[in-house]
Protein backbone atom coordinates (compact mmCIF):
# COMPACT_ATOMS: atom_id res chain seq x y z
CA UNK A 1 0.00 0.00 0.00
CA UNK A 2 1.22 3.53 -0.75
CA UNK A 3 -0.42 6.39 1.24
CA UNK A 4 0.83 9.96 1.65
CA UNK A 5 0.01 12.52 3.89
CA UNK A 6 -1.80 15.55 1.56
CA UNK A 7 -3.42 17.72 3.66
CA UNK A 8 -4.29 19.09 7.05
CA UNK A 9 -7.40 21.22 7.67
CA UNK A 10 -6.98 23.76 10.37
CA UNK A 11 -10.30 25.75 11.76
CA UNK A 12 -9.90 29.28 11.97
CA UNK A 13 -11.73 32.44 12.51
CA UNK A 14 -10.70 34.56 9.83
CA UNK A 15 -9.73 33.31 6.66
CA UNK A 16 -7.98 36.27 5.37
CA UNK A 17 -6.22 37.03 8.82
CA UNK A 18 -4.61 33.41 9.03
CA UNK A 19 -3.78 33.37 5.00
CA UNK A 20 -1.61 36.15 5.43
CA UNK A 21 0.15 35.03 8.46
CA UNK A 22 1.05 31.71 6.93
CA UNK A 23 2.12 33.56 3.74
CA UNK A 24 4.35 35.75 6.00
CA UNK A 25 5.81 33.16 7.70
CA UNK A 26 7.02 31.52 4.27
CA UNK A 27 4.09 29.20 3.38
CA UNK A 28 3.70 28.79 -0.52
CA UNK A 29 -0.05 30.16 -1.05
CA UNK A 30 -1.67 27.07 -3.53
CA UNK A 31 -4.82 27.92 -3.87
CA UNK A 32 -7.73 30.12 -2.43
CA UNK A 33 -10.97 29.04 -4.42
CA UNK A 34 -14.48 30.40 -3.58
CA UNK A 35 -17.90 28.56 -4.66
CA UNK A 36 -20.94 30.17 -5.37
CA UNK A 37 -22.37 28.82 -2.05
CA UNK A 38 -20.00 29.94 0.18
CA UNK A 39 -17.26 27.40 0.62
CA UNK A 40 -13.79 28.96 0.45
CA UNK A 41 -10.25 26.58 0.35
CA UNK A 42 -7.32 28.34 1.00
CA UNK A 43 -4.38 25.93 0.46
CA UNK A 44 -0.86 26.44 2.00
CA UNK A 45 2.22 24.28 1.88
CA UNK A 46 5.25 24.71 4.69
CA UNK A 47 8.68 25.35 2.76
CA UNK A 48 10.35 21.74 1.39
CA UNK A 49 6.90 20.17 2.25
CA UNK A 50 5.26 17.34 0.14
CA UNK A 51 1.96 17.59 2.29
CA UNK A 52 -0.07 20.97 2.91
CA UNK A 53 -2.64 22.68 5.20
CA UNK A 54 -6.17 23.96 4.27
CA UNK A 55 -8.05 26.79 5.89
CA UNK A 56 -11.19 28.35 5.10
CA UNK A 57 -15.24 28.38 5.33
CA UNK A 58 -17.26 25.76 6.08
CA UNK A 59 -14.53 23.57 5.90
CA UNK A 60 -15.09 22.23 9.36
CA UNK A 61 -16.81 22.54 12.76
CA UNK A 62 -14.03 22.22 14.79
CA UNK A 63 -13.06 25.29 16.70
CA UNK A 64 -10.60 27.79 15.28
CA UNK A 65 -7.39 27.41 17.54
CA UNK A 66 -8.22 23.86 18.21
CA UNK A 67 -5.39 21.78 16.41
CA UNK A 68 -2.50 20.82 17.98
CA UNK A 69 1.01 19.52 17.65
CA UNK A 70 1.36 20.19 13.83
CA UNK A 71 4.87 19.15 13.57
CA UNK A 72 7.11 20.65 11.15
CA UNK A 73 10.84 18.95 11.06
CA UNK A 74 14.09 20.63 10.10
CA UNK A 75 17.70 19.78 10.60
CA UNK A 76 18.48 22.85 11.68
CA UNK A 77 15.89 24.72 14.34
CA UNK A 78 18.19 27.29 15.27
CA UNK A 79 18.05 28.55 11.82
CA UNK A 80 14.30 27.56 11.54
CA UNK A 81 13.32 29.57 14.82
CA UNK A 82 15.28 33.01 13.35
CA UNK A 83 13.88 32.93 10.21
CA UNK A 84 10.73 32.30 11.90
CA UNK A 85 10.63 35.47 14.03
CA UNK A 86 12.17 37.64 11.38
CA UNK A 87 9.16 36.61 9.49
CA UNK A 88 6.76 37.74 12.91
CA UNK A 89 6.14 34.36 14.57
CA UNK A 90 6.50 34.66 18.27
CA UNK A 91 8.86 31.33 18.26
CA UNK A 92 9.41 29.34 21.61
CA UNK A 93 13.08 29.41 23.43
CA UNK A 94 14.12 25.92 21.91
CA UNK A 95 13.33 23.27 24.65
CA UNK A 96 13.63 19.38 24.99
CA UNK A 97 11.35 16.79 27.00
CA UNK A 98 12.58 15.51 30.51
CA UNK A 99 11.72 12.19 29.55
CA UNK A 100 13.46 12.14 26.00
CA UNK A 101 11.31 10.09 24.61
CA UNK A 102 8.37 12.26 22.76
CA UNK A 103 6.73 15.80 24.26
CA UNK A 104 3.94 16.08 26.19
CA UNK A 105 0.81 17.82 25.58
CA UNK A 106 0.98 21.91 26.16
CA UNK A 107 3.87 22.81 28.17
CA UNK A 108 4.22 19.79 30.47
CA UNK A 109 7.79 18.19 30.90
CA UNK A 110 9.88 20.55 28.89
CA UNK A 111 13.40 21.23 29.41
CA UNK A 112 14.86 24.57 28.31
CA UNK A 113 17.71 24.38 25.79
CA UNK A 114 18.82 21.60 23.08
CA UNK A 115 18.37 17.84 24.26
CA UNK A 116 21.76 17.43 25.13
CA UNK A 117 22.21 14.09 23.99
CA UNK A 118 20.47 14.18 20.68
CA UNK A 119 21.12 16.44 17.64
CA UNK A 120 17.81 14.55 16.31
CA UNK A 121 14.30 13.83 17.99
CA UNK A 122 14.88 15.29 20.56
CA UNK A 123 14.77 18.85 20.20
CA UNK A 124 11.61 21.41 19.98
CA UNK A 125 10.38 25.08 19.74
CA UNK A 126 6.70 26.30 19.05
CA UNK A 127 4.85 28.65 17.58
CA UNK A 128 0.91 29.33 16.71
CA UNK A 129 -0.75 30.87 14.16
CA UNK A 130 -3.35 33.95 15.06
CA UNK A 131 -5.93 31.38 16.78
CA UNK A 132 -3.76 29.62 18.50
CA UNK A 133 -3.40 26.24 16.05
CA UNK A 134 0.01 24.89 17.58
CA UNK A 135 3.14 24.40 15.15
CA UNK A 136 5.85 22.80 17.12
CA UNK A 137 9.41 22.69 15.25
CA UNK A 138 11.32 19.49 15.94
CA UNK A 139 15.06 19.23 14.56
CA UNK A 140 16.11 15.86 12.40
CA UNK A 141 19.19 15.77 11.39
CA UNK A 142 19.80 12.43 10.46
CA UNK A 143 16.53 10.14 10.49
CA UNK A 144 16.49 6.70 12.27
CA UNK A 145 16.72 3.67 10.06
CA UNK A 146 13.42 2.84 7.89
CA UNK A 147 11.92 6.61 7.85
Amino acid sequence: MDLKLEVVVIPVSDVDRAKAFYESVGFRLDADFRSERGLRVVQATPPGSAASIIFGEKLTTAEPGSTQGLHLITPDIAAACAELIERGADVSELWHDADGIFHWAGTDNRVAGSHPLADSYGTYASFADPDGNGWVLQQIVTRAPGR
